[in-house]
């Protein structure tokens, strides 16, 4: 395997972010944060403002049909920050294991909405050492759709068959198999590494 470009996913594998940071300070108890993840402010809504629709949007949209928790999904934008844990140092280690060694160039490509990026960039500095990202709020489509993979590969002229792409969501690494990239499924920094040193990417 001759890999000239490493892709990273960033929520989940460089940047610790989850939702209940933020509603287990809302609500009182568990099942009630977890009814509303999982019925009213779901990853399902959450992938429209992903995929480009406005924040302003998307919340009005899900205030209409439930009213009751209208303060609750305002919060959900308002105080988004809020979900973000911070870095996943363990896997940023990775990363700049991997950059000092001038063998790869290394890419970004994440589900993440164009108006909540603006915050990530100016909280993560390590944003900056990524020779590309393509964010899915900013293209107005998203992961595991093919398009998004393809306007990677375009958009900087890399080859799929010498590029890995890692994510912590099996459906997006379908979606990059398709694209014909090689892939690594996330599970956590350790076994990443693991990974990365079998194929000969990093040294053990």
């Amino acid at each position: 395997m001759n890999i000239e470009n490493i892709i990273f996913d960033l929520g989940g594998v460089l940047i610790d972010w989850n939702p209940r940071y933020l509603f287990k300070k809302i609500f009182s108890t568990e099942e009630e944060m977890e009814y509303f993840l999982n019925h009213v402010a779901t990853s399902e809504w959450n992938a429209e403002q992903d995929a480009g629709r406005s924040l302003q949007e998307g919340t009005a949209w899900l205030i209409e049909r439930f009213p009751q928790y209208s303060d609750a999904i305002r919060a959900y934008y308002e105080r988004w920050e809020e979900m973000l844990g911070g870095e996943i140092k363990a896997t940023i280690d990775i990363f700049y294991r991997l950059k000092a060694m001038r063998t790869y160039r290394l890419y970004a490509l994440t589900n993440w909405s164009a108006e909540t990026f603006i915050i990530a960039r100016q909280r993560f500095a390590f944003l900056q050492d990524f020779d590309g990202i393509v964010v899915s709020g900013e293209e107005k489509t998203r992961k595991p759709f093919l398009d998004i993979y393809q306007r990677l590969i375009d958009r900087f002229q890399i080859l799929p068959e010498r590029s890995l792409f890692i994510d912590d969501v099996p459906e997006n690494i379908e979606g990059a198999k398709q694209a014909g990239l090689h892939t690594c499924l996330f599970v956590s920094p350790d076994v990443l590494e693991q990974q990365l040193t079998a194929m000969g990417i990093l040294k053990g």
